[in-house]
């Protein structure tokens, strides 16, 4: 079995765990505290989206110039250049964190002013592993930073909220392990890294100033900055903590675990289709592209859409097998369905992102991403000032901003490429999960929940691939026999 293969196995099994432990933590442990696990997942995201500002995408120049820079020699000196500058630019950051009161007097009285003994050196902390994370990948080595940057967030929250809640530990104490398991990861990052290779810090300047090779790595990494701007979860995360209440944001944290689920067959999408994005790019082969994007796209949409379907019936019943504050989750159902179907749209736009960031146009990728992180950024503040819809009216925003990305993104690959993830068949595939909704729906219940939980998802499975088996619209023979289990298992040279 090669490296890369070995490497790629270890990684998936790593992300599925992973999601198996935060998905069952979500439903099944922090329903008990919306409080407290909101506080946990305000945290995190809002140092998240604060961490950009200190890297500043110095972590994406080093693995965009890590083979030059290793051809000269000079590797250390640009892992230990990259780690100072985290520090330089940290000092900087936080001297404008604290400045900041005296002109905007009202940023007192945000959460992140609030708990910024939390928040400030977990940024530091994440923003050291950024570089770590990176500069390690050059190894093509991915297994062990996704441990540190799956598990131990996941451990992080659930150790945490079961010592303040099932141990009635102070939030002080909790707080402490959640920090510590992030200290951990930081040293996790240097101790591998050391043992990859032995960590030579070498801070002298020359090799960056000759032939002004800094002014191409800082370029780059300002483009990287402008790329990160995206992440629309954290967004959510913060204004939910900051406008309505940390309660909110535990009850949204708990609903996008369950949301999350429709994507699981995303999941390694962009390591499975790179090379084959990449290798049709520079044939310029468009038909081939188009066919495998089409095909790639109404795999993720028919897989999504049965997830989608089982998830929205059976979800009224799920709530009733989660501690006591499930029947708070009941009341939001209108969010599943609205987000839902926004993720959905997403997993039908296929690898539309990773077609533009892998070609000769990927600033404009950047463009769009700013102009989700706008969006999403202007619709939740309308929404949360305006309406009285609450976490509905968030799912709406979100919902909104990501169609109108993913269009944008359908509309330039189609006129830069002549691709699109769009086809008949997803038509089909709309109109028989509809159906199979909607009979679902108006069968009777039974008395016993679980019966009901199990039963009407399983009524929408039949009526689904009883569709399929008739439109042949999706080829699951491919996908149910032992063959296929055993090629996933099995990797060749």
């Amino acid at each position: 079995m090669s490296v890369v293969a070995r490497q790629g196995f270890k990684y998936s099994i790593i992300g599925y765990v992973g999601f198996l432990i935060g998905t069952f933590s979500a439903i099944f442990i922090f329903p008990n505290d919306f409080e407290f696990y909101g506080k946990l997942r305000y945290v995190l995201p809002t140092a998240e989206m604060l961490v950009p500002f200190v890297v500043l995408g110095i972590s994406y120049s080093n693995v965009k110039f890590f083979r030059q820079v290793e051809a000269d020699g000079k590797k250390q000196n640009m892992l230990s250049l990259s780690l100072l500058a985290i520090v330089i630019n940290f000092a900087v950051f936080s001297s404008v964190f604290f400045i900041l009161p005296y002109f905007y007097p009202k940023f007192k009285e945000l959460q992140a002013w609030k708990i910024k003994e939390i928040i400030l050196p977990l940024v530091l902390l994440l923003s050291f592993c950024a570089i770590f994370n990176k500069y390690t990948s050059n190894y093509k080595r991915i297994v062990v930073s996704n441990i540190f940057d799956n598990l131990f967030p996941k451990i992080a929250n659930l150790g945490a909220f079961c010592l303040f809640f099932y141990f009635a530990l102070s939030q002080k104490i909790a707080f402490a392990f959640f920090f510590g398991m992030f200290s951990l990861m930081l040293f996790g990052y240097i101790y591998y890294t050391n043992r990859l290779e032995k960590i030579k810090l070498d801070f002298n300047t020359q090799y960056f100033k000759k032939d002004q090779f800094w002014k191409e790595f800082s370029t780059y990494s300002f483009f990287g900055f402008l790329g990160t701007f995206g992440n629309y979860l954290a967004i959510n995360s913060f204004m939910i903590g900051e406008f309505m209440g940390m309660e909110e944001n535990g009850i949204y944290a708990v609903l996008y675990a369950l949301i999350s689920l429709i994507s699981i067959p995303q999941l390694g999408l962009f390591n499975i289709s790179a090379p084959i994005i990449s290798k049709t790019l520079a044939e310029g082969d468009m038909e081939e592209l188009d066919r495998f994007h089409k095909k790639t796209s109404l795999s993720l949409y028919f897989l999504g859409a049965v997830l989608f379907s089982c998830i929205v019936i059976g979800f009224p019943y799920l709530t009733y097998y989660m501690p006591k504050n499930g029947v708070m989750l009941r009341e939001y159902q209108p969010v599943i369905w609205i987000w839902g179907s926004a993720v959905l749209i997403d997993l039908a736009t296929g690898f539309n992102g990773n077609i533009i960031s892998l070609s000769k146009y990927y600033r404009f990728n950047i463009l769009v991403m700013l102009l989700l992180a706008g969006l999403t950024i202007g619709l939740n503040y309308y929404f949360i000032k305006n309406t009285d819809l609450k976490l509905m009216g968030i799912a709406l925003s979100t919902a909104i901003s990501l169609t109108i990305y993913n269009v944008i993104k359908i509309v330039f690959n189609y006129i830069m490429f002549k691709v699109s993830p769009l086809s008949i068949e997803m038509i089909f595939v709309s109109i028989i999960c509809t159906l199979a909704i909607t009979v679902s729906i108006l069968l009777p219940d039974f008395g016993n929940n679980f019966l009901n939980m199990i039963y009407k998802p399983a009524v929408v499975l039949i009526l689904i691939f009883t569709g399929n088996y008739f439109t042949r619209i999706f080829p699951v023979e491919q996908y149910l026999n032992m063959d296929f289990i055993k090629s996933i298992l099995k990797f060749k040279q």
